[in-house]
């Protein structure tokens, strides 16, 4: 049987580590336009890093010829390898994302790997099959999450596939990689905002600059459409001759009507002294409304006989303001009636009976030269709790105390997270992506468009499936909505902005939030906030090949079928993504359930197949590592048995902070992860650690930055490996390691590709290529 020949890839022997590494770092404070701001997903991968990985996954090392007897020495190899180093490092500049010439020189070298291996592999009986010198693999990731290798295999000219089990992640991967090439280079089909000019008509609508301009032309019709129904919830606040008397800077807005950015609420239970146990108190974390220099503002409690009020001074805050009613760590506080302590057993109580308030502490405005900070009124109070919304999302809450803490205070369900003004928009602006679905139909028929009457679910591409499309987008804009209208958004006092909820990887209890006003000009706003985040990401699309994405368990899954594989798996209990994203799930499914009914067939995402070790859903933590490894070890083996033979695996590890100590990487979960990968039938080629903070960490932490994952190239291990004895292994280990070492460093080029921290990680690449390709007895 005639064997395939894998020339090594440039993974396997070199990279430049440190220029990879810095793009990285250098890119985590990269905002308009990133990906990864088209809607919120946990632990993403950098696309510098992941475009890095796949182009040197893809392409020759040049040392192959040499070892395979053509005629290329040392130095020319390492000569050739500098010039794949040279793209890598052209590559991964954030500012040569779209860059088309850096791009063709990375799928020329791409396409001339390919060709030389096809080539070698000729007279193999599968060559037709799988040696294609006229048409590249496609690329498949089992666990796209986030979507970042995807979009970035896409990018370098491979048809591109992912796969998730959890729905969210499978409607961002289709927005990344298989709309857009669908509707590349077509005319916006819907009418410009009310008071726009057309533009040029001879527009450049290029990639998907059409695509993103109608989501921004319906996506304005939404906001237009929804101020109409409910725009009578969010009044503008006039201030009147006695407001500005007693405030100064307020004189210049006398008699002006001034549009809400925010309101902060406090929740409030009732008084645990009985003299005030009519009194629902605020449970305020601080009283601080700005702290910039210059504009500091803060709330003053004004307590009149057995009752209270709010009022807003201008000037430095008191030191007591800054803790608000807070006594200490946690769910404890001090009453303002009588300074009564409220510990966090008396607030759970309060809130397991359903007495959990809240009260209006202050209103933020716009202002001519920025925020303004009002008093509350019970006018302003009474019209946010007059809303009374249709519709609640009941999925409850999971009862796991790690990362939900909001269960014991009586918020059971993924509707409690939000009010009732706020369910309000939520569900308005959800009904109205069906709505401008509907009309982008007509307007595309009206254009002109063929329409089959298939939708994006059934494979088409006219004016329904365009529809769809759009829904899609908007669906999504209403997703980064609800990350900031709910009532674990928070006031930034610093800078004068509403923080969205998932700040960190879980859902805590938040005691003081601020509510956005959709249509305001503020943070957390429809247009600025959502929409326009959204659109700057798909202007940024350009697709060079298509692409597909699918819900599936990577255990099962049977696309990876001869594919290029690279994939960042969740690593055992580092992060809930079925829990945490059912926050936006239920959302998704209210506006796209008849678009993708297979997709949204269930209440909630999936969770039993997920590979997360969850305690809480497996019993105890043994039975949850248990269920991790023997899920993972099944998912690795059905890369190594799917994978095609002519490419190594490449599969991210993350670690936790916990994992790592003094400038190395030292864990049982790496160690265990190793040997699952291993046991499912792979051999390891390389270990390549990417650090991935940003940047300003980095400094902070000098040349000992760690690594945040490491990636893992992988090998098929033949079944029929020799087995060598230990003195074997040490003596391969003493022959080959020198030049692999040598290699990675530099070797003659002078060029110092891995910067020294990295090394010790990255030499485990070639000790476990020798340990993990023969059977040691």
């Amino acid at each position: 049987m005639i064997s395939i020949k894998t020339p090594k890839k440039l993974i396997e022997v070199a990279l430049p580590l440190d220029d990879i590494n810095t793009a990285a770092a250098r890119e985590k404070s990269i905002r308009h336009g990133h990906p990864s701001t088209l809607h919120l997903w946990w632990a993403r991968r950098p696309l510098a890093a992941a475009r890095a990985v796949l182009f040197a996954q893809l392409v020759n090392d040049p040392g192959y010829q040499r070892e395979l007897g053509y005629g290329v020495n040392k130095k020319e190899a390492e000569i050739k390898r500098e010039k794949l180093f040279q793209i890598i490092r052209d590559l991964v500049k954030w500012e040569n994302t779209n860059n088309e010439e850096v791009l063709n020189r990375a799928r020329a070298a791409i396409w001339e790997s390919w060709r030389e291996t096809c080539h070698l592999n000729r007279n193999h009986p599968q060559a037709a099959e799988l040696f294609n010198p006229d048409k590249l693999p496609a690329f498949h990731d089992p666990f796209a999450g986030g979507g970042a290798i995807p979009l970035e295999a896409q990018r370098l000219g491979l048809e591109s596939y992912a796969s998730d089990l959890n729905p969210v992640a499978v409607m961002i991967n289709k927005a990344m990689i298989e709309i857009p090439p669908k509707f590349a280079g077509q005319a916006p089909v819907g009418p410009l905002p009310e008071g726009e000019k057309q533009q040029n008509m001879m527009e450049d609508w290029t990639g998907a600059k059409g695509l993103a301009e109608d989501v921004r032309r319906y996506g304005h019709w939404m906001r237009d459409e929804a101020f109409r129904r409910i725009g009578h919830l969010y009044p503008k606040i006039k201030v009147t001759s006695d407001m500005a008397a007693e405030r100064p800077d307020l004189k210049a807005y006398e008699g002006e009507e001034l549009t809400v950015i925010a309101w902060l609420w406090a929740r409030t239970v009732k008084s645990p002294n009985p003299a005030f146990s009519h009194v629902e108190v605020p449970l305020s974390s601080s009283f601080v409304l700005s702290s910039k220099k210059g504009k500091e503002a803060y709330v003053e409690p004004v307590i009149e006989g057995d009752q209270y009020r709010f009022e807003i001074k201008v000037g430095i805050p008191p030191v007591e303001a800054k803790q608000g009613t807070k006594a200490a760590r946690g769910a404890n506080f001090t009453c303002l009636m009588s300074g009564t302590p409220i510990s966090g057993p008396h607030i759970k109580g309060e809130g397991e009976a359903g007495r959990l308030g809240v009260r209006l502490m202050a209103v933020v405005v716009e202002g001519k030269r920025g925020r303004l900070y009002l008093s509350p009124t019970q006018e302003a109070e009474a019209v946010a709790k007059s809303a009374k919304p249709e519709w609640r999302p009941e999925t409850r809450l999971p009862d796991d105390p790690r990362n939900f803490w909001t269960i014991p205070y009586g918020l059971r369900t993924y509707g409690d997270l939000f009010s009732q003004r706020q369910l309000v928009a939520l569900t308005t602006f959800s009904d109205l992506v069906q709505e401008a679905r509907t009309k982008a139909i007509t307007d595309a028929r009206a254009a002109g468009w063929p329409d089959d009457g298939q939708g994006l679910d059934q494979g088409g591409a006219g004016s329904t499936a365009y529809g769809d499309a759009l829904a899609t987008f908007l669906a999504l804009t209403l997703g980064r909505g609800s990350d900031y209208w709910n009532s674990n958004a928070t006031w930034e006092s610093g800078g004068g902005f509403i923080a969205h909820a998932f700040t960190r990887q879980a859902i805590p209890m938040i005691w003081d939030y601020s509510e956005a006003n959709p249509f305001s000009g503020g943070s957390g706003n429809w247009e600025s906030t959502c929409l326009d985040w959204v659109i700057r990401v798909i202007r940024n699309f350009t697709p060079a090949s298509s692409g597909s994405a699918f819900q599936s368990d990577a255990q099962s899954q049977s696309i990876s079928s001869d594919k290029v594989i690279s994939t960042d798996p969740p690593y055992y209990d580092n992060i809930g993504y079925a829990d945490l994203s059912d926050f936006f799930y239920v959302w998704m499914r209210r506006s796209l359930r008849n678009i993708y009914p297979a997709l949204f067939s269930t209440m909630a995402v999936p969770k039993a197949e997920e590979l997360v070790a969850t305690p809480y859903r497996h019993g105890d933590k043994d039975q949850a590592e248990a269920f991790f490894m023997d899920g993972m070890t099944r998912a690795i083996h059905n890369l190594a048995v799917q994978a095609h033979p002519g490419f190594p695996v490449s599969i991210y590890y993350a670690f936790k902070q916990s994992e790592t100590k003094e400038g190395s990487t030292t864990s049982t979960g790496w160690v265990t992860f190793l040997e699952a990968v291993i046991q499912a039938g792979f051999s390891i080629d390389g270990t390549w650690p990417l650090r991935t903070e940003r940047g300003a960490r980095m400094i902070g932490i000098g040349t000992n930055a760690l690594a945040s994952s490491i990636v893992l190239v992988c090998r098929k291990r033949e079944t029929n490996a020799e087995s060598i004895s230990r003195r074997d292994f040490q003596r391969q280990l003493r022959e080959e390691m020198p030049e692999a070492l040598e290699t990675m460093i530099g070797g003659q080029t002078g060029q110092t590709p891995i910067a020294p921290v990295d090394l010790a990680q990255s030499a485990i690449g070639p000790g476990m290529a020798i340990y993990s390709n023969p059977n040691i007895s």
